[in-house]
């Protein structure tokens, strides 16, 4: 894994003082040999374009919740997928939202390659979220995990899909009036990962510190304060001619104000040169700095008020974590009753079918128990004496009847055969006497 020469170079100075990284967060720089998929123990692999994509430290409690349900770290996330989801995390919270899983399926949704990188698909972000520096494997370093967050790469898990979170609800959540403003705003979503969105919104809450932008404008001091402030004191010898000045000027107005009975000393006008005067311009430098002291303490009654807001969006965001971590899981627990009572009424119709299969098991058994008690009864009654008895009365009429009939009608034919040879003898002896034939005649 090779790294680039800003990283080698003072990495912690220079990326601390952009990303404004906390004063307690240690970082570690990663040798030539070491790589980005598997980081020192209690430490995590943070890229240097996710720092451009909008990630700061620590992490925010919504991407934290992604990552955890998701089953990844905060390395695999391309530049595409972590300015989607720090962008709609900003957007979500300026809408006085909190960035769910189930609103960011409703976004679109995260896809995975071979290699375990991750990435954002949607229809609605038609924008353009290619990184600069098209580079994946450059510019990356450890960070201790203080926040439980995955270490080592894992295999993608899909996010659940809320079926009760429609358009209508998602409108709703973000105080829109319509989903053109939707679309507006997720097509320009990469404006939300500047640095003055990440303050507004407290995610990046070191830039409060640093930036005059993000405080109260001052009151502007006029130019005459300004340049009496920079007077140099006066020497001690000319201390009687400023005296003497200033004499002669009260006396030319005195001077006007005799001439002129309607000309009043208190609407006179005082000369620029007075104005000018060192004792006014202390005067006025002793104001500017009562009111610099005064603008000095509403500053900081305004930054403690600002704290106590960050910490009570904080304390409110981690609410509506843990209210949407609740509904997750009632979401998770009624599709498992929905599972449950389907595989209940399945074992029922299944218990139906196994008793009908009984019922017609137990006939078939009573039957061919039937069969097998008169078969049982049958053999008992053919070993009886009784039966012995009626077989030889059946077989003694069966010899009766073949003698009566059989040897009967054999006898008949023998003495029907012997007549009719010796009738053809007798014929033949006649034929033989005579010499003639009878035509005719055969032995039928």
């Amino acid at each position: 894994m090779t790294l680039s020469p800003l990283l080698l170079a003072t990495p912690c100075l220079l990326l601390g003082k952009k990303y404004y990284f906390p004063n307690d967060m240690v970082v570690k720089v990663p040798a030539r040999s070491d790589r980005a998929c598997s980081p020192p123990p209690r430490f995590v692999t943070v890229y240097e374009f996710s720092l451009r994509a909008g990630l700061r430290f620590p992490p925010s409690p919504e991407l934290s919740d992604i990552l955890t349900i998701c089953g990844v770290s905060l390395a695999q996330l391309s530049y595409k997928a972590m300015l989607i989801i720090m962008g709609l995390i900003v957007l979500f919270r300026d809408c006085g939202a909190v960035l769910s899983p189930d609103c960011l399926t409703r976004m679109g949704c995260l896809i995975g390659d071979t290699q375990g990188r991750i990435s954002f698909r949607s229809k609605r972000l038609d924008i353009c979220t290619l990184d600069p520096s098209k580079s994946w494997i450059n510019d990356f370093f450890y960070v201790k995990n203080d926040w439980n967050l995955l270490k080592k790469w894992g295999k993608l898990r899909e996010l659940p899909i809320s079926l009760h979170l429609g358009a209508e609800e998602l409108l709703k959540i973000l105080k829109f009036f319509d989903i053109d403003t939707l679309h507006y705003e997720v097509r320009y979503l990469s404006r939300y990962i500047d640095e003055k969105y990440l303050f507004k919104v407290g995610l990046s809450t070191q830039a409060g510190r640093s930036h005059a932008q993000m405080l109260k404008k001052s009151v502007k001091v006029s130019e005459a304060a300004i340049q009496s402030s920079k007077i140099p004191p006066k020497r001690p010898g000319s201390e009687d001619n400023m005296q003497a000045v200033k004499k002669k000027r009260v006396e030319e107005v005195l001077a006007v104000t005799s001439k002129d009975p309607h000309i009043s000393p208190s609407k006179s006008h005082i000369l620029e040169d007075v104005l000018k005067h060192q004792c006014v311009g202390r005067r006025r430098t002793e104001e500017l700095g009562e009111y610099k002291k005064k603008h000095d303490d509403k500053l900081k009654e305004m930054q403690v008020v600002e704290q106590q807001l960050v910490e009570c969006r904080a304390d409110l965001a981690n609410m509506m974590t843990s209210a949407s971590i609740q509904n997750q899981k009632i979401d998770y627990l009624h599709i498992k009753l929905v599972d449950a009572q389907t595989t209940i009424n399945q074992q029922m119709k299944d218990q139906e079918i196994l008793v009908a299969e009984n019922k017609r098991l137990q006939s078939m058994l009573s039957e061919r128990e039937a069969q097998q008690l008169l078969s049982t009864v049958i053999d008992d009654f053919k070993k009886s004496a009784a039966f012995k008895i009626i077989v030889e009365d059946h077989i003694q009429e069966a010899r009766n009847h073949i003698y009566d009939v059989e040897v009967k009608a054999l006898e008949a034919d023998c003495m029907e055969e012997g007549f009719i040879r010796g009738f053809m003898k007798g014929v033949r002896a006649v034929q033989r006497k005579t010499g003639t034939e009878i035509d005719g005649l055969t032995p039928s």
